[in-house]
């Protein structure tokens, strides 16, 4: 997704930029990606809550056609999208969720 540039973390956005970008939210390290494949906050601010809840829904709706076209559990699904997306997190410098459920 493209975003409109990096914003400091806790400044004001303009009024022109109503909806926070994955993009943006992971540069400010507002979000981080968790073991289930779902998106986690890891700092609360303005859109972050109606950011996740639209990307987590986008991704539980692909990991619920994975697994009925694969046969798969839904569980091994999300697990396994979880480990590629904190792989893919981690190597960019995006917070990802820790064994211990904090945010590193």
């Amino acid at each position: 997704m493209a975003g409109l540039g990096v914003l400091a973390v806790g400044a004001t956005r303009p009024a022109w930029s109503q909806q926070l970008s994955l993009g943006q939210a992971r540069n400010e390290r507002l979000v981080g990606e968790q073991r289930d494949g779902l998106l986690g906050i890891v700092q609360n601010s303005a859109g972050v809550s109606a950011l996740v809840q639209r990307v987590n829904g986008e991704r539980m709706a692909e990991y619920r056609r994975i697994a009925e076209s694969t046969g798969a559990p839904l569980s091994a699904v999300q697990q396994r999208a979880g480990a590629q997306l904190i792989q893919r997190a981690q190597a960019s410098g995006w917070p990802v969720q820790a064994a211990g459920g904090g945010w590193q």
